[in-house]
């Protein structure tokens, strides 16, 4: 039972909580700043909760999705659904569980927020399968790593988000597609052996160059909202701590050293917490 047990751990990742993380920031953002303070403590309960919850289960359905070529991938090979150690049915039936006591708690806020968990669900259980028909799967999962951000301001305030919570969503999706093209850059020579398509393979020799005017588009748009809100020196010099963080990120991505790509992807942990901090610093 035990074994049972860590091998469904491993399954979503709960060893590796970057990826809970990376979804996370965006939502703390939005929350924040939709309360112009601290948000109410069950909201907040509910949408840590729920982001666990649905990091989890995406990445069950993402070992589904991927069960016949993660075994062909170096980063991947030991996966439980790889090496056989769990059945595509019981990663089905995992992603199920968990997505059904996200939206339990979902049901907890307003019918709004309810309303928009749908596509949320939609976007996290389509987005394993766009590597088989696009190149560009970094944008779909940025898309619903950002959904959160519409969610929370619903969520807190009741009302539909207003223009900047929209910019933040932009930001946001342009964010993950740029460190998830850092991600992709690791896996791209056995991504292009089995035929995987990734923004790293359609950026080709330009991937740096796409992921620093991604970056710099990020900042651009974070800047916009701070302007707009009225945010001051907190905010910006946090700002600034996350321009420096994407230039160590573009040092270590320069040779395109797949473990160095994957430190740089991870750093955007780092990235997305200054940023936040720096929220909180000025609006409470």
């Amino acid at each position: 039972m035990l074994q049972r047990l860590r091998q469904y751990a491993l399954l979503v990742r709960l060893h590796r909580p970057v990826g809970i993380l990376l979804l996370l920031w965006p939502t703390l953002w939005a929350l924040w700043l939709a309360a112009d303070g601290f948000p109410d403590p069950l909201v907040l309960l509910i949408f840590v909760a729920g982001v666990t919850l649905m990091r989890s289960a995406g990445c069950a359905i993402n070992d589904f999705a991927d069960r016949h070529v993660d075994g062909h991938v170096t980063r991947t090979r030991d996966r439980p659904l790889a090496t056989g150690q769990i059945r595509p049915t019981e990663a089905v039936l995992v992603a199920m569980f968990l997505a059904l006591i996200a939206f339990g708690l979902v049901l907890m806020t307003n019918a709004l927020t309810v309303a928009l968990s749908f596509v949320a669900v939609l976007l996290a259980a389509t987005y394993p399968f766009m590597k088989r028909f696009h190149h560009l799967p970094q944008v779909h999962l940025g898309t619903a790593f950002a959904w959160g951000i519409p969610m929370a301001y619903t969520a807190q305030t009741g009302q539909m988000p207003d223009a900047m919570a929209w910019v933040l969503f932009v930001a946001t999706i342009l964010w993950a597609t740029a460190y998830d093209t850092m991600y992709a850059m690791v896996d791209r020579p056995d991504d292009l052996r089995i035929g995987i398509k990734s923004s790293a393979i359609l950026f080709a020799e330009h991937d740096r160059w796409v992921v620093g005017l991604l970056q710099l588009a990020v900042l651009g748009l974070l800047s916009l909202v701070g302007w707009q809100l009225g945010l001051g020196g907190f905010y910006f010099a946090g700002l600034g701590i996350a321009l420096l963080l994407a230039a160590y990120q573009q040092w270590l991505i320069k040779d395109r050293e797949p473990a160095l790509c994957f430190r740089a992807f991870l750093n955007n942990n780092s990235f997305g917490a200054v940023i936040w901090l720096a929220i909180v610093l000025e609006v409470m």
